[in-house]
């Protein structure tokens, strides 16, 4: 009997899935889950790698005497968010959550290797791929400075993330642009604090914040062209004042999202021309510092459309979407795609879903069968038997 068609196995699945969503760990701190992870790959006879990129794990698995060689990726880290679920698994450790899924994630791309590792059904070698740090944009990086691509060699790599929102269990992706850059900004405005009933004796902070967060929303709205996908957001602002004493500094900080490298570059031309305009009319000094945290995720023509085949194949037509929006939310996975050609896809969480990065989030484990037969479907069609 196929591993696929045993119940115990998909229910083994869910229970990994809840005692990794119990014990969550933040990024380049996933000890206990990497090494869950390298214990249940090495179970499963594959060849096992600790210790890529700080905490990740490449498992590896050999079949035939084909050549060619896919990747298949999952995140594991979590959030520093205090969870507000009350189901039995959630999160052991307060302010730390899987808010985003990656207990989810995990334990898919776990269940594709077992079933493959069972079953077989291709010819080459798959690696499995389990990356720590996705949240903060450095887990890809530190594997790819650590050789993944040359150690662990692959013509073709896969990602799947959950979706709040699109239907339980269906697959969505596109050709092109998928998902944004992300870049940070902090400017800090520099004046002369005071007392509050004396604002003509000093250059006080908040007014001149006040101002620019204001005129940061003309980046969007009059600089760049509306034939153009980007967004500005100002996300805090911290000033050193108190009750009766005007601030003398204030902190701005935010992020930008945008689809290609000229639209983050005029978007950063713009910011700095308007933070020191806006300061020097409040009379004040103005220092921006400006940094690109991730790059756009750009699928590639052939793999996707492999993708969408092989999830038609898994799941049925009528559960695959080919003509994904592009999604303003970034993913390091994007890094991956620099070393080789690839497909970041979208997997139904359900459309009762509570939305990623919230405290009421929980990753639906109805979805986790359809994730494992999608990888497992897309490694037989890429790497077929002769």
């Amino acid at each position: 009997m196929s591993l696929e068609a045993e119940p115990s196995f998909w229910a083994e699945l869910r229970d990994w899935r809840r005692d990794f969503h119990r014990h969550p760990e933040f990024g380049f701190e996933e000890h206990r889950t990497a090494g869950l992870v390298a214990a249940r790959l090495r179970g499963f006879g594959l060849d096992v790698a600790e210790g890529i990129g700080g905490t990740g794990v490449v498992g590896t698995l050999r079949r035939g005497h084909g050549t060619r060689a896919i990747a298949l990726r999952a995140d594991m880290d979590a959030l520093r968010i205090a969870e507000q679920g009350e189901h039995p698994w959630r999160s052991a450790h307060a302010g730390l959550m899987h808010a985003c899924g990656h207990d989810g994630h995990t334990t898919m791309l776990l269940g594709a290797a077992a079933l493959l590792a069972a079953d077989g059904g291709f010819d080459g070698t798959v690696h499995f791929v389990f990356q720590p740090a996705e949240e903060w944009g450095k887990g890809a990086l530190a594997m790819l400075a650590d050789g993944l691509a040359r150690r662990f060699p692959f013509d073709e790599i896969y990602g799947l993330h959950n979706m709040p929102g699109l239907p339980l269990g269906h697959v969505a992706a596109r050709v092109g642009p998928a998902m944004a850059a992300e870049d940070n900004f902090e400017i800090l405005l520099r004046g002369i604090g005071g007392h509050a009933a004396r604002p003509q004796a000093g250059r006080e902070a908040l007014v001149g914040a006040c101002a620019l967060v204001v005129n940061l929303q003309t980046i969007v709205s009059r600089r760049i062209s509306p034939a153009e996908a980007a967004v500005v957001s100002v996300t805090e602002l911290l000033t050193d004042g108190t009750r009766n004493a005007l601030p003398g500094l204030a902190r701005i900080m935010g992020d930008a999202r945008s689809f290609r490298p000229e639209v983050s570059a005029e978007i950063e031309a713009e910011l700095r021309r308007i933070a020191a305009g806006t300061a020097m009319a409040h009379g004040l000094e103005a220092e921006v510092t400006y940094t690109r945290e991730f790059v756009p995720l750009v699928n590639d023509e052939a793999p996707t459309l492999a993708a969408l085949e092989a999830a038609r194949a898994a799941l049925g037509a009528e559960w695959v979407r080919g003509d994904a929006e592009p999604i303003s939310a970034s993913e390091d996975f994007a890094r991956f795609l620099e070393a080789a050609p690839g497909c970041f896809a979208s997997l139904g969480n359900g459309e009762a879903s509570a939305p990623l990065h919230n405290p009421r989030y929980d990753f639906n484990d109805d979805a986790i069968p359809h994730g494992v037969r999608f990888f497992a479907t897309l490694a037989r069609q890429r790497l077929p038997l002769a």
